[in-house]
């Protein structure tokens, strides 16, 4: 050694071995011990010198490796001695190691640069790499640029390593050298390098998610799981899963080798395990900011590998990725998956990243990983519009299906009670648009083929949607769907025993003031939109609609319970329903005009050019029908937001724009104009769409039976108005008054079985035995919820062959049928009205407006209690129940003022409270036709229960009972009177 050599050079070249011990000096190529303590101890305690250290060993470095290219076989021992040196330094020095980082990294950028096929020399340098990964705390990285290259550098050259395929029969040497490339790209995972800086995660992620995914895609999904659930079960250490919370001081370096004598080769599970292991970590501790970038680097690799058809293994990963996540942190797997569909949205075709993804977000939605943070009023918008845009590219696009079951599944996550409603709101709010407005794409001649593909498509996420929500299985081979045969129209899976048992859930239940803007779609142009939507129609009437009051007794009969029995409270309550009417009603009402205009009506469909009546308002949320409200809006309108609707606040759905609103009211009036007197051949419905009507009034007869009675009652005898035409009618009309007389049959025939009335059965079974010849009600194929299935096509009604070859037949008598069912002792239980009050409300004059009008009122809380309490505008029912006392259930609690010592001298004490002296109530028996009792300029006067009388002044004696109860009248046997309060003594 030279006399002037400096001593950090001194120090480093005693560690190595005599130049002719070098080559003998395998296997271990360890430095000499003792000088190298001299060396670290050196190093730690003068950190002013480890650049200089550092230095120094980089030139060793490259000059080993420049010799040891061409074979040199002492540069290459020295070589390996060198990297073991910068081993110990970087373990010795780990407070410091920030000074030692540029000379180390670069030292094994030049050494897997020169030598990256020598499995030895790179298990070394893995095992220095790992050693600095483990110190670190990444700082350093973001500081200096020059270091940030050579340090991506060095991962990209193991992450090579890791998917390396050595071109020899021997797969041990392959599986070797992945898994060394893998142990390097594990300490960089589990480094704080990794995860200190936000700008310098993106990269690193990059390179080393791609290596870990070429192992996972490329696996057989049988194999991931055993890996997966090993990897659950035994973890390699709990020192590992803890280091990054220890202090650096305390936390010790993994040592790598390229093989240990005695040990058999690593097989492909091995290296599986390994990337698993790696992505795993990964996952865990990136945060939400990280996991969103780790989730892009992923899409990218996939990409890059050309594995996106691989649907099975992308379900898996995904699913994995919510697993592994911090809790807090899952929701970014969801939100970056809808992301990535909405980046490639406008790509003409559906490629199989397309497909991939959109399989891979049911995946987690479905799955039992809770997620937490997680926007789904963003998500479904987001779906929303990709669905939209998908439709304007191709309405046939292999990708919708796929992303209507996204919107179904995302009803699988509740997280507060109004979550469903808010989501069917924005559903329907877009359901609105499109229904008015089409949907815009780039062939204008298939615009309404867009129209009704759209519409198909979020009606078919609507009610997956409502069935995910109530925890129902989305299956193909559903045996619940009632079917419609010809020989009986009605759904055969009557039986509640037979239905598919019903989940209880705390959630609330899509109210009717929601679903009130989608019933338009009834008389949709297109059939296919008209039967996807009557099955979802009556799939919200089976499981969702508000069913209060209306109960199941045990012979599986649906009906409300009778008013004699209940609470007084309850008996109120339910008297209130079925005369004001809640959402539930106020949808029935507009359902059943709808049904009426597509049996009668021969324009269906959306007229774009029509202009709005200047009727109708443009203000609201639902049409007016042409008539002013009875009351100011503030009253009868929403209230903070919330519609006053007796069921229960409910928050105030999303208004469609307000050209979708305009048409909308404007299509209204126009279809109301169009509904003839008569039935005639002109009209546009085909036999499918009677067997429609059939199976959506079933629906109602069956789930809101007292509802469905007293509100489509009226319609059934309007309908059966229609029909009763001159002699000289054409045979084209003829035909259609006969599928009509079926429609009427069958809906008899389910009132009469719902409502235990035998004398109605026999009488429609009657009828419908002497029905012979076609045509004859359809039956409707089956239908799967929310699954969007391919477009339906209608059945038209046959051509016309001869003169008189539709036969008559004997229909159901309308009004005999009426008669029979309002005797029934179970509908008069049910409403709490006899005979002749069913009677009167029944057989009264219906209209389509009428109807309408009544769907458009939204009575407020405030209304029933305008002149007193709700129970006595109800008196005249309430009366009829043994032992029910009105002035009980009026009595008020509030104490005495000086009001009622004036009412009492003004002569207006004739009650006990002051609401029974307010103007009389109106009867129930004698009420117009209309469920609703405010005043319309087209109903019926209203009759009062009994004359208005004038008032009668008051006694004195009652004069002088309110002084008692005010604590001035006579007391103690005085008959002076004292003041309210004592003087002061």
């Amino acid at each position: 050694m030279h006399l002037f050599t400096p001593n950090h050079v001194s120090l480093i070249a005693a560690c190595y071995p005599s130049s002719s011990a070098l080559a003998s000096s395998s296997p271990e190529y360890r430095p000499n011990a003792q000088e190298l303590s001299k060396l670290t101890y050196y190093a730690a305690n003068r950190p002013g010198k480890i650049n200089k250290l550092g230095g120094e060993l980089e030139k060793r470095v490259k000059a080993g490796c420049h010799k040891a290219q061409y074979g040199n076989v002492r540069a290459r021992a020295s070589l390996l001695i060198t990297l073991s040196v910068l081993r110990a330094l970087a373990v010795e020095c780990r407070r410091d190691i920030s000074l030692l980082s540029p000379a180390l990294v670069a030292c094994l950028k030049v050494t897997l640069d020169s030598l990256s096929s020598d499995l030895e020399v790179v298990a070394r340098a893995a095992s220095v790499f790992t050693a600095w990964c483990t110190f670190t705390d990444g700082h350093v990285i973001e500081a200096d640029s020059h270091l940030a290259r050579d340090y991506l550098a060095v991962l990209r050259r193991f992450a090579q390593l890791s998917t390396a395929d050595v071109k020899s029969v021997d797969h041990e040497l392959r599986n070797r050298t992945r898994l060394v490339g893998l142990a390097a790209l594990t300490g960089a995972v589990n480094s704080e390098a990794l995860y200190c800086s936000s700008n310098q995660y993106k990269p690193q992620a990059s390179i080393i998610s791609r290596a870990l995914l070429f192992h996972v895609m490329n696996a057989e999904l049988s194999v991931l799981d055993e890996c997966a659930e090993a990897i659950k079960s035994n973890a390699t250490s709990i020192y590992l899963a803890e280091f990054r919370s220890r202090p650096v001081i305390e936390r010790r370096a993994a040592s790598i080798h390229a093989h240990v004598d005695g040990e058999s080769g690593p097989s492909s599970s091995d290296v599986l395990n390994t990337s698993l292991r790696a992505l795993q970590h990964m996952v865990q501790h990136s945060n939400g900011a990280q996991m969103g970038l780790l989730m892009q680097a992923t899409f990218e690799s996939l990409g890059d590998l050309k594995v996106w058809e691989k649907l099975d293994q992308c379900r898996w990963l995904a699913q994995k990725a919510c697993e592994w996540a911090q809790y807090q942190y899952r929701y970014a797997v969801p939100t970056r998956l809808v992301e990535q569909l909405l980046l490639i949205q406008d790509s003409s075709i559906c490629t199989a990243q397309h497909r991939a993804l959109a399989t891979m977000v049911p995946t987690v939605f479905t799955s039992p990983v809770p997620l937490v943070n997680l926007s789904t009023s963003d998500i479904i918008s987001n779906l929303i519009t990709l669905v939209l845009r998908r439709v304007s590219i191709d309405p046939q696009d292999a990708l919708l299906p796929s992303l209507v079951e996204c919107i179904s599944s995302l009803g699988t996550h509740i997280y507060y009670s109004d979550q469903i409603q808010d989501l069917a709101s924005e559903l329907v709010s877009r359901l609105v648009t499109v229904e008015m407005q089409g949907v815009t794409g780039r062939d204008k001649e298939r615009g309404d083929c867009r129209r009704s593909q759209a519409i198909r498509c979020l009606l078919a996420g609507l009610l997956g949607l409502m069935r995910a929500a109530d925890g129902s299985q989305v299956v193909s081979d559903d045996k619940n769907i009632p079917q419609i045969t010809p020989s009986s129209s009605v759904p055969q899976n009557n039986d509640p025993s037979q239905r598919p048992p019903s989940h209880l859930s705390r959630r609330t239940r899509v109210s009717g003031e929601v679903w009130h803007e989608t019933l338009s779609l009834l008389c949709d142009g297109d059939y296919s939109v008209r039967n996807d939507y009557a099955h979802t129609l009556v799939d919200y009437l089976r499981k969702e609609i508000p069913k209060r009051g209306d109960t199941t007794d045990e012979n599986g009969v649906r009906r409300s319970r009778p008013l004699v029995e209940g609470s007084p409270t309850h008996q109120a309550n339910s008297i209130g329903i079925l005369l004001y009417g809640d959402s539930a009603t106020r949808s029935l009402h507009a359902t059943h005009a709808y049904l009426f205009i597509l049996a009668t009506t021969s324009s269906l469909g959306i007229s774009f050019n029509s202009t709005p009546s200047p009727a109708y308002s443009t203000s609201g949320d639902i049409p007016s029908i042409g008539v002013t409200a009875p009351t100011p809006q503030n009253e009868s309108g929403p209230v903070n937001g919330h519609s006053a609707d007796p069921h229960g606040s409910s928050p105030a759905r999303k208004s469609p724009g307000l050209l979708a609103r305009t048409r909308k009211i404007s299509n209204a009036q126009r279809l109301l104009e169009s509904v003839p007197e008569k039935v005639s051949a002109a009209a546009s419905a085909s036999l499918s769409d009677y067997a429609l009507i059939l199976y959506v009034l079933s629906a109602i007869h069956e789930e809101v039976p007292t509802r469905g009675l007293l509100v489509g009652l009226p319609m059934l005898m309007a309908l059966h108005e229609t029909t009763e035409v001159e002699d000289g009618t054409n045979e084209a009309s003829k035909q259609r008054m006969k599928v009509i007389h079926e429609l009427l049959a069958r809906v008899w025939l389910v009132l009469g079985r719902v409502w235990e009335c035998t004398e109605l059965v026999d009488l429609a079974e009657k009828a419908l035995l002497t029905m012979k010849a076609a045509p004859t009600l359809p039956s409707l194929p089956e239908f799967i919820p929310g699954v969007l299935r391919p477009a339906q096509t209608e059945v038209r009604f046959p051509p016309i062959e001869a003169e008189g070859a539709v036969e008559p037949w004997s229909n159901v008598n309308a009004e005999e049928a009426l008669a029979m069912l309002v005797s029934s002792k179970s509908v008069q239980e049910a409403t709490g009205l006899d005979r002749q009050g069913l009677l009167r409300r029944c057989s009264a004059k219906w209209t389509v407006d009428m109807a309408l009008r009544d769907s458009a009122d939204r009575p407020n809380n405030h209304r029933m209690m305008e002149g007193g309490s709700p129970l006595l505008k109800l008196s005249p029912a309430l009366m009829a129940i043994e032992n029910l006392s009105l002035q009980s259930l009026t009595r008020s609690v509030r104490g005495v003022g000086v009001t009622d010592l004036r009412d009492a001298l003004e002569g207006r004490a004739g009650a006990s409270n002051p609401a029974l002296v307010r103007r009389p109530s109106v009867s129930t028996l004698e009420c117009s036709p209309s469920l609703d009792l405010r005043s319309s300029p087209l109903g019926l006067t209203r009759s009062r229960s009994r004359p208005k009388k004038r008032a009668v002044t008051s006694s004195a004696g009652e004069v002088r009972d309110v002084l008692n109860r005010l604590g001035i009248g006579k007391q103690n046997g005085s008959s002076l009177l004292k003041a309210s309060f004592q003087s002061p003594i």
